[in-house]
């Protein structure tokens, strides 16, 4: 067991840390306006990077699984509440587009690794497979990938080490690529344009964050019914998704068409996000009357913020495979590479290019936290229906990919 001033088992502690640094990291972006162009999203996850790597908090612990397991989903619909089913409809579409081009980055990324490196790291074409439906979906992937080609559980534990620093770093970039003139020259950056329409001026002292974020009314009835709310979608949707799992056979015996079945109606994020649509789309004026489900929703996202930056441990990657985390980095800037270069060529919206990426390489979470910290609401169903659509084709990709990389 790694020594640690906070042990895994500290309950409290832990708790305490992340509660404490998110809400300092919300303080910093709204106060300065230093830490408000780096974004409290930045604060929080450097944050917990630096707290990890000198020891004070482990690296795992069951308290960041419960963010994983239930802050996130809660975080979900209180953060749809407010969507325009209009506008969720006509993003999704423009999304998907560019969701199939990163797709194809990681894949030319994952192949591309593969071949440059497959005589220096062992098992690499299973690892390669693995990484290769992962940043197309996430981590369900990863896992669903890994337990079919069973690499070893070193491999195993190495790669997942160093896929949580570069996703450390990559979620760093997509978060200053939106500040850089140059991209901001060469892409059209509606949504972003359209949030600085409302911007500080030079002699104003409040942040974009704050004026964001300005105090709302709120009464204990409207938290009741956002917590409230949030609760029974979770629970309908993470059951219905357990009972499908149940009664819709999968595995390798079965037809494509029960597999792809199994995969959409078991994916338990694809069936809270379609559900909350659905009952938003049919009681609007219940969900219209509901203030503060956003702000409650952001702020859980913000802890998920810190957990993020937990686990990029640097002695433990230097130690286990160095070369690992070249591999994962290339096939995350490939992704992104390849989405900037084409997504140019197709005159798509920069924030698109950047949100998919994000969605493709950490999943439909990560990306609409992104949209959040950026103040892009618009932007966060749409990135949440095209995210969940990883977790349908990842699986097939990273089959595809792991059985023509063992020929080799």
């Amino acid at each position: 067991m790694i020594f640690t001033i906070i042990q895994a088992d500290d309950t409290w502690a832990l708790w305490g840390i992340l509660a404490i640094w998110a809400s300092v990291s919300i303080f910093l972006e709204q106060k300065y306006k230093w830490a408000s162009f780096l974004s409290g999203a930045i604060i929080a996850l450097a944050g917990a990077l630096i707290l990890s790597n000198l020891k004070i908090i482990p690296t795992e612990s069951p308290v960041y699984d419960a963010v994983w397991a239930y802050l996130v989903p809660l975080a979900i619909p209180l953060l749809l509440f407010q969507v325009n089913m209009k506008e969720l409809f006509q993003e999704s579409r423009k999304l998907l587009f560019i969701f199939l081009i990163c797709a194809v980055g990681t894949v030319i990324g994952s192949t591309a690794g593969f071949l440059l490196l497959k005589d220096y790291i062992p098992e690499l074409a299973k690892i390669a497979a693995a990484i290769g439906a992962s940043y197309v979906g996430g981590g369900v992937n990863f896992a669903t990938v890994t337990a079919k080609f069973e690499p070893s559980s070193q491999m195993v534990s190495a790669t997942v080490v160093a896929d949580n620093m570069v996703m450390a770093l990559l979620f760093a970039v997509y978060m200053f690529v939106p500040s850089m003139k140059f991209f901001r020259k060469h892409f059209k950056t509606p949504h972003i344009q359209e949030v600085e329409a409302g911007q500080y001026g030079e002699n104003d002292r409040h942040t974009l964050a704050e004026k964001y974020w300005a105090k709302k009314e709120i009464s204990l009835k409207d938290v009741a019914a956002s917590i409230g709310t949030s609760f029974f979608l979770v629970v309908v949707s993470f059951k219905l998704a357990e009972w499908f799992g149940t009664i819709i056979p999968a595995g390798p015996n079965v037809s494509v068409v029960q597999t792809l079945l199994h995969t959409i109606l078991s994916e338990k994020y694809l069936l809270l996000s379609t559900l909350t649509f659905l009952v938003i789309y049919l009681f609007p004026s219940y969900f219209k009357t509901i203030s503060g489900s956003q702000e409650i929703g952001t702020y859980f996202i913000y802890i998920f913020f810190v957990v993020i930056g937990v686990p990029a441990s640097i002695p433990l990657i230097v130690e286990k495979a160095p070369l690992l985390i070249l591999f994962v980095l290339i096939v995350g800037m490939s992704n992104l590479i390849v989405g900037l270069l084409l997504g140019k060529v197709f005159k798509i919206e920069l924030e698109h290019i950047l949100l998919v990426s994000n969605a493709t390489v950490g999943g439909p979470t990560t990306a609409s936290a992104m949209a959040i910290a950026k103040g892009w609401g618009s932007l966060v169903g749409p990135i949440l229906v095209v995210g969940t659509l990883g977790y349908i084709i990842g699986n097939y990709i990273g089959f595809a990919l792991g059985y023509w990389y063992l020929t080799f």
